[in-house]
């Protein structure tokens, strides 16, 4: 990577900004970084998994028994895009379907053994970035930085 293209990243996800209207930016950098973070430890990790995947099987870790209609719904995403996830984590073994017991048409998919134990090591990989991304904070200092997002997604929330 070009010197000049590596400072204009630095500058995008190390803002100072301080008005109003720059919070959100400010918050759309911190979640770059997150994101990137979690990008580089996917792929550099022993798991063979994309941040889609890992997102299906969160959610289907969430709630099991749930359709892939309710993941669509849940998402916002492509129905044949998810429908491809599913499919390529159910031939991995990490995703189970069973139909539906009252409407046999309905399929419910739930985490295996190895997707549930995949999903309590990406939970661990998720909880160490978190550890770090508040390192130095006071419990206090996380507490309100908690309430400030609360508050500021309930204002958008509002919006909505």
């Amino acid at each position: 990577m070009s010197l000049i293209m590596r400072k204009s990243i630095d500058n995008v996800n190390h803002m100072d900004k301080t008005g109003e209207d720059d919070v959100l930016e400010l918050v759309h950098g911190v979640m770059h970084q997150v994101r990137s973070l979690q990008h580089r430890l996917l792929r550099d990790g022993p798991h063979d998994v994309t941040h889609m995947e890992v997102r299906v099987l969160r959610y289907f870790g969430r709630n099991p028994g749930a359709t892939q209609s309710d993941l669509a719904e849940h998402s916002g995403r492509d129905k044949a895009q998810l429908a491809r996830l599913v499919k390529g984590l159910r031939d991995r073994g990490l995703l189970a379907m069973t139909p539906d017991e009252a409407d046999r048409r309905h399929l419910r998919l739930s985490l295996t053994p190895e997707g549930q134990a995949l999903q309590r090591s990406l939970q661990q990989q998720s909880r160490k970035l978190a550890v770090k991304a508040v390192a130095g904070f006071e419990p206090a200092e996380r507490e309100q930085l908690q309430a400030l997002l609360r508050r500021l997604s309930g204002n958008l929330d509002e919006m909505s």
